[in-house]
């Protein structure tokens, strides 16, 4: 057998994330309140961005509407911010991200420290993982954050009790006891005397107080801020990109300028990278606000019945349909729709819940509209029509449902079945 040595040419396409690419995306996701915190920063660190103050507010925006609303931050979003209050250096607060990203919804670490280190490409060793989540995260609210077993969880809300040392150490020894689902044995463990007794029904009590799941129960308020308006001119509904409140900025052209020139002598990565960060955020921000109206526009065109008392004329809508027509990445489209808010006259609205998709594959029919029909066929039925009669007459009709799906609205609508109308 012959080994032979060849050149072989072999053409493949290859997508490739750049930087710059990664922030457009960030920022297109951003809702109005991050990206004025961002732009916000960006001002405060980066010398050639500067804001246009005093500008005039557009006269075309009607401010009929003037709403306070209000949004619940994530559990996931509020650990990420507390976590800046640390002031951690970067390989630190990047060990504490890791973390953060692998806690789930009901605040336990779904990993080992040694898996943490393992899908960081042994970035981090698991002694620094388990350090900076003992220190820090454990540190987070709300209490019991983080917890890697019930035990943990307990014992992490008990230490913030300021518990006398007494009453703590009875807690302790409750909690690690080897005979926990058996408090009958526990108690003839540790009772000696009345004190101990009085000691042991307290530390109940506190151990009973502790939530087993605190990350289901955050709550955090956090203020919406809308970034489109619909409003009535006389000659029709419009929808109006909200400029009010909404910071511009530039170019420090002139610091710009006298920069350049020493550029040209003396190049300095750093400066070259602050302008062109400047230049790519000013370009970002126009195309991300233009992109919302766009998207935003088609949305309303679509949907005006709803906003014109007829909420039954909702039409069906999703985002393939809002990439085909105005030609943008359907990835582009859910980013877009993501935390992105709308004044109307029926109050504040998320674009993504005017997002409606057909229950039908061959006909287009909301929720809405097949639970108004089931309730017309139902209102002037002689005889009580089972779920399967009702699928069978609107089949009949086009609909191809299944009678799973007539069962679903119909229950939604409190209907009873037609064993029991």
């Amino acid at each position: 057998m012959s080994i032979v040595l060849s050149q072989n040419l072999k053409q493949n396409q290859k997508l490739s994330l750049t930087p710059s690419l990664k922030k457009s995306i960030d920022l297109l996701q951003l809702s109005r309140y991050e990206l004025v915190q961002k732009i916000k920063q960006e001002i405060e660190d980066n010398p050639f961005i500067e804001k246009i103050e005093d500008y005039e507010i557009s006269s075309s925006i009607n401010d009929d509407f003037n709403f306070e609303f209000s949004t619940r931050q994530t559990l996931r979003e509020s650990l990420f911010d507390q976590i800046e209050d640390f002031r951690l250096d970067e390989h630190s607060k990047k060990i504490c991200n890791l973390i953060i990203e692998n806690i789930n919804e009901m605040g336990g670490l779904d990993l080992s420290v040694e898996e943490l280190e393992k899908i960081s490409n042994y970035k981090f060793t698991s002694k620094e993982i388990e350090s900076l989540l003992i220190s820090i995260i454990h540190k987070l609210t709300p209490t019991g954050i983080g917890f890697r077993n019930y035990k943990e969880c307990i014992m992490l809300q008990l230490e913030s009790q300021n518990l006398s040392k007494k009453l703590y150490n009875v807690c302790s020894n409750i909690v690690f006891n080897d005979f926990l689902d058996d408090l009958e044995k526990i108690k003839k463990n540790l009772v000696r005397s009345d004190e101990d007794l009085s000691l042991f029904n307290l530390a109940l009590k506190e151990i009973k107080k502790c939530d087993l799941s605190p990350g289901l129960n955050f709550e955090e308020t956090r203020y919406i801020y809308p970034d489109l308006r619909l409003i009535n001119d006389g000659s029709g509904s419009k929808i109006k990109f909200i400029e009010n409140d909404f910071p511009k900025i530039q170019i420090d052209e002139n610091l710009t300028n006298n920069f350049k020139k020493d550029l040209k002598k003396n190049k300095n990565p750093k400066i070259s990278e602050k302008i062109a960060t400047a230049r790519w955020l000013l370009t970002s921000i126009k195309k991300r606000n233009e992109t919302i109206l766009k998207v935003g526009e088609y949305i309303f065109s679509k949907q005006i019945n709803f906003f014109e008392d007829n909420p039954i004329k909702i039409e069906t809508l999703t985002n393939k349909e809002i990439s085909e027509q105005l030609n943008i990445h359907p990835s582009t489209v859910s980013r877009i729709l993501r935390n992105k808010y709308a004044e109307t006259p029926k109050g504040m609205i998320s674009l993504k819940s005017l997002m409606v998709p057909s229950v039908s594959k061959s006909r287009n029919i909301t929720s809405i509209q097949l639970m108004k029909l089931i309730e017309e066929i139902i209102k002037f039925e002689k005889k009580p029509k089972s779920d399967k009669q009702i699928t069978i007459e609107l089949n009949k009709r086009g609909f191809n449902l299944a009678r799973r799906t007539i069962t679903k609205y119909r229950k939604q609508k409190n209907i009873p079945s037609s064993r029991y109308r």
